[in-house]
């Protein structure tokens, strides 16, 4: 078991964009914006760490929205978390970050700002709004001025994966700390993220090539090789391999959900996973300690019902992302649609 537990804290939709690939308004253009009140803030950082006490974890915050900095009483639970001496991100926007709010959010004991960058300018400004593209890498001096970890994020889909490299070649000349992509899950009616296994796996080759020329160079962005697919690339170049003692029925990485992860929206319901509807409780109504290991939650780690993950020597390892298969076929089972690999 890993020391931290993560909770991804969804404490407003409010947001000043209305990025075309977002899972608040996916569905529903004129979704009444939802927001936790104080009083329940406080609960949940109370349920929180009660869980995180009961099976001996770190809780570790991921602090997001919409925009989190736009919640009226966001500073009051920055506070709390600086009180409880909790670890914490912020997954935001960049239109209210200055040198000011930048050395705020250090004094609260935030430790990285992750930002997005879904293409170069006119195809990200497309996505979010125009602007948005030229105030993202403007903003990552302003954070690590203030001694806080800059991170950009990319969401990959056929719209923009050809931009993966240049947004690379980008984000490290503005000196970012950790780069990261993970690929676009479909929501809604759209059912194909227009990418075939051909094209990702050429894709993380590519990325691969030049993460390692960076890294030879002295370059000092972390590569963050997050979606777990980049195993199976690393298992086929033999740069990754199966323990010899690893034992058959234990899961060692791969795939967050129903290992280390829960998300909590601002309605209180409790996620397995945000990438797709898979509500296990509340955290108002239910300790999220029952909730842990409760039927909800052990239906997602019924490891043999993985429709060609199962069949894989990798399937303790790796299980690609469960969240893009049920966006693509309705089934968290089903295959990944990106994934290359035959098995039989």
């Amino acid at each position: 078991m890993r020391e931290y537990f993560a909770f991804q804290w969804h404490i407003t939709d409010d947001c000043d964009q209305r990025c075309k690939h977002c899972y608040i308004f996916s569905e529903d253009s004129g979704k009444a914006l939802d927001a936790m009140r104080w009083e329940e803030m406080k609960q949940v950082v109370d349920n929180c760490c009660e869980m995180c006490n009961t099976f001996g974890r770190q809780p570790y915050f991921y602090i997001t929205g919409g925009d989190p900095i736009l919640h009226p009483d966001f500073w009051k639970l920055m506070g709390r978390l600086k009180e409880r001496d909790i670890p914490f991100t912020i997954l935001g926007n960049p239109f209210h970050l200055d040198p000011a709010v930048c050395r705020r959010l250090k004094a609260c004991g935030c430790q990285k700002y992750q930002m997005s960058l879904d293409g170069m300018r006119k195809t990200h400004d497309w996505f979010r709004k125009p602007g948005s593209f030229d105030c993202t890498l403007e903003k990552i001096a302003c954070l690590k001025e203030a001694g806080i970890r800059s991170v950009i994020m990319t969401t990959v889909s056929g719209k923009n994966i050809d931009e993966v490299p240049a947004i690379i070649d980008t984000v490290v000349e503005h000196g970012v700390d950790v780069f990261a992509f993970a690929r676009y899950c479909p929501t809604g009616g759209e059912k194909d993220a227009g990418m075939t296994p051909g094209q990702y796996r050429d894709l993380l080759c590519r990325c691969d090539e030049k993460f390692g020329r960076y890294e030879a160079e002295g370059c000092k962005t972390y590569f963050n090789r997050k979606d777990h697919l980049w195993t199976l690339f690393d298992y086929e170049r033999g740069r990754f391999q199966i323990p010899k003692d690893a034992e058959e029925n234990m899961i060692y990485s791969g795939c967050n959900c129903g290992n280390c992860h829960l998300t909590i929206l601002p309605t209180g319901d409790v996620y397995a996973c945000r990438r797709f509807e898979s509500r296990v409780g509340n955290v108002f109504k239910d300790a999220l300690s029952d909730v842990w290991v409760g039927e909800e939650m052990e239906s997602y780690r019924d490891y043999s019902r993985f429709a060609k993950c199962s069949k894989c020597e990798l399937l303790r390892f790796c299980r690609g992302c469960p969240a893009v298969a049920c966006g693509t076929s309705g089934s968290f089972y089903g295959a990944d649609p990106q994934c290359w690999k035959e098995v039989s």
